[in-house]
Parts: C-alpha cells; structure tokens; sequence
C-alpha cells in the first residue's frame, strides 16, 4: 500500500500470557500515524507498552492482531523490504556486538543491510567521526563505557542511511556531553537529513527540547497524541508553581490533590492550574497552616513533563485527551 506516512499501525495489540495463563495486554489497539521528516516523541511510563511497539514495528515481535507498516511496506508481509527503511537503537544496546570492535560492528550492520566496499567505509568513517569516537574504532565495545557503546549502536543504526530511525532510550548512560552528541544528531537527522526519527525516553524535557509531535500510552492504550504545542496549551489557564522548604511527607502531599509534587534541590514544588487570585490565597493558606516554609510562588508555563503527569492521572481515571484533538476530552474504554 502506499502511504503518506513513514509509520502507521492500525489497531495493533500484543498479548502475553503468563505461565498460569493470565493474560497480559502489554499493547492494546493502538492506531498511530508518523508523518515523515518529523522527530516523533512516543512516551510513557514503565511497562506502558512503548519498547514493545517499537520491536513489533521492527519485526522483532509478531502483533497478536492488527498491523504496522513502515512506509509502504507492512512489516509482517513484507519484513526484508521494511527493514531496509528503518535503523533501531533498541534500549541496552541490544543491536550491537561487544565481542567485536566499533568498526567492525559499523562493517557487519552495513553487510546485513546490503552496503558494501568504499562506500559502506566512507560511511563507517564519517559516523565515527560525528559520534567522536574515530580514535577508539579498533577497540573492541567490551571495553567501552556504557556511554560510548550507545554511540556506536547508533552508529550501527545509520549506516545504512535509512529514511526512519527508532531510538529507544538513546542517552541512557550518557554523560552529559554524549547527551549532547545525541541530541544534535536528531536535530540534524530531522532538520538537515528529512529523517522520521521515533525517539522514546524518560527525559521529558528533551522530548519537549526536540519533538515536534507526541504521543502518550500508558498500560498500553493511547492517551494522548498531538503536536507538543498543542499539549503544552491542553491546560491553558493560569498555572503557578509554589516552591516550599524540604521534602513532604506524603500524607501532607495528599493534602494538595490539585497539584503534582516534585523534589528539587531538597525542597519541594507545587505545580498547577489556579483558577483565580481566591484560589491562590487558598493554596497559600494551606501551606501556612501545614507549617510549610514557603519559598516562593509564581506563575509559570506547564512544561511537557506536567501535562506527561496531568494526562497519565487523568488516564487512570478514565478520562483521556483524544488523539489528534485541540486539548477536549472523552471518557475511555474500560
């Protein structure tokens, strides 16, 4: 089939049993479209569902029903023609090979996908060049540093030039200045090379730094998928951020229920929606009699990780955003 997206799946669902035969939906009819040249955020919790859609997309695990394409190609009817669009970086670095040394492993990856000769080692060399890591290319990744092995199975990922790239978790273990690397070779991947890039991982704020789109599951079901933009202005109205001495128990945090709590610093931040001057005078009120030594309140712009918080609490109650909707919200399936 042709298709305007670089990834598409269509009521897709995974279902595990356990050896006492319970079943476990890890993925639950997720249908979900990527347009191409985006960098695509697809977030949630742990065990929300995320590495297995991105393995069933890679062909790595067969869906119990619905389907996934990549491009024009449906994985599991055409698996050797859609993974020549895609490079994964699978969280671990599971695609990789510590047993040989980051050429060679830049040299196998481009074999599987058909490269060869001077090209495939232009391309080898230019990758670890950008990735910095040209001077240690005949090091075998066993030696490497948990950092420098994600590197290099990004690496992999690229060498063959593929238009959709799956980064799941790509800075996990990275020091900040390979966080760095990372996050502008997505940028570049997007904005300079029209790359898809797929890219899950718990950094919310560097989702918010480089997505232009993102979608929300949590135990396995969809809950969110908009523009980040459009998430960010779902909870438009005054937002503060109440900022108070120490941690807080929590039976003191259960007294502020409207709120999400978050430590920083040693101390503790309030943040919310406050629907008018009388509220706030409430919020701050509450502190004063709980004995909380305030800091500092102030109105703020939600980032991506509070409306991440506010739309998982609203998913376990039932209610969830609309994919593809302007911030409405309707009651989900049980």
């Amino acid at each position: 089939m042709e298709s305007s997206y670089a990834i598409r799946s269509e009521a897709l669902s995974k279902t595990y049993r356990q050896r006492n035969g319970v079943p476990i939906h890890a993925v639950q009819d997720l249908t979900l479209s990527v347009p191409p040249g985006q960098v695509f955020g697809f977030l949630g919790p742990n065990g929300a569902g995320k590495t297995t859609t991105i393995k069933m997309t890679c062909g790595l695990v067969k869906p119990t029903s619905g389907r996934v394409w990549v491009g024009e190609y449906d994985v599991w009817r055409r698996r050797s023609a859609a993974m020549h669009e895609i490079g994964a970086v699978l969280e671990g670095t599971r695609n990789v090979y510590w047993t040989l040394s980051a050429w060679n492993n830049l040299i196998y990856f481009g074999n599987l996908k058909g490269m060869h000769g001077k090209k495939l080692a232009l391309r080898a060399e230019a990758l670890l060049h950008e990735l910095d890591l040209w001077d240690r290319r005949n090091d075998l990744l066993r030696t490497f540093s948990r950092g420098m092995q994600q590197k290099v199975a990004i690496g992999c990922a690229l060498i063959a030039d593929p238009p959709v790239v799956l980064l799941d978790e790509p800075t996990l273990g990275l020091d900040v200045q390979a966080a760095r690397t990372v996050k502008e070779m997505v940028r570049k991947l997007a904005q300079e090379q029209g790359k898809t890039v797929v890219l899950t991982t718990h950094q919310l704020d560097m989702a918010q730094e480089l997505c232009d789109r993102v979608a929300i599951i949590s135990k396995g079901r969809l809950i969110a998928d908009q523009p980040v933009e459009d998430l960010l202005d779902l909870f438009s109205e005054d937002y503060y951020q109440i900022r108070v001495q120490g941690s807080m128990p929590p039976d003191l945090i259960a007294r502020f229920p409207e709120m999400t709590t978050r430590e920083d610093n040693g101390d503790t931040i309030l943040s919310g929606p406050v629907a008018d001057q009388g509220t706030l005078f409430s919020l701050l009120g509450r502190v004063r009699d709980l004995h909380l030594t305030l800091i500092s309140a102030a109105r703020t712009e939600p980032d991506l990780e509070e409306i991440f918080v506010r739309l998982l609490d609203a998913g376990e109650a039932g209610e969830m955003a609309r994919p593809g909707s302007q911030g409405s919200t309707h009651r989900g399936e049980e």
